[in-house]
């Protein structure tokens, strides 16, 4: 095994030890999960909609998350160079957006594991929260 693969090995493991963390503390604080027995039996899933479900969890999406935004004009934009300071509309500390495909379904705060950024996902935005907001767009 090249070290290479043993540091991305390590990389693997950490992350996964840092996710197992954060399912104990979600378990203890949480709900208890939605239990497929309660579905009544006319909408519990047949052998074609597991197949049809299948099919869209493979569907690749856009997962993004934004630091902040901010409006500028082209000429600011022009005069841009390395080291160059753009200021965002957000403050330090806040939450980042979490968005998939252009659209807010959670946010979080930064958590850095052997130098590789993540987040921790702090509040999730309600389904219907989400339908309201693309309504809107």
């Amino acid at each position: 095994m090249s070290t290479e693969e043993m540091n991305q090995n390590a990389i693997a493991d950490d992350w996964a030890q840092a996710l197992e963390e954060q399912a104990r503390v979600e378990q203890a604080d949480s709900a208890p999960a939605f239990d497929s027995n309660d579905t009544p039996a006319e909408t519990r899933s047949g052998a074609n909609t597991m197949q049809d479900i299948q099919m869209v969890l493979d569907i690749p999406i856009q997962l993004s998350v934004e630091l902040g935004r901010t409006k500028v004009p082209i000429k600011h934009i022009l005069q841009l160079a390395q080291g160059s300071i753009v200021e965002l509309d957000a403050l330090a500390g806040e939450p980042m957006d979490v968005l998939v495909n252009g659209y807010l379904i959670a946010q979080g705060e930064v958590v850095v594991v052997n130098e590789k950024f993540g987040i921790r996902l702090t509040d999730i935005v309600t389904p219907s929260e989400r339908m309201r907001r693309v309504s809107r767009a």
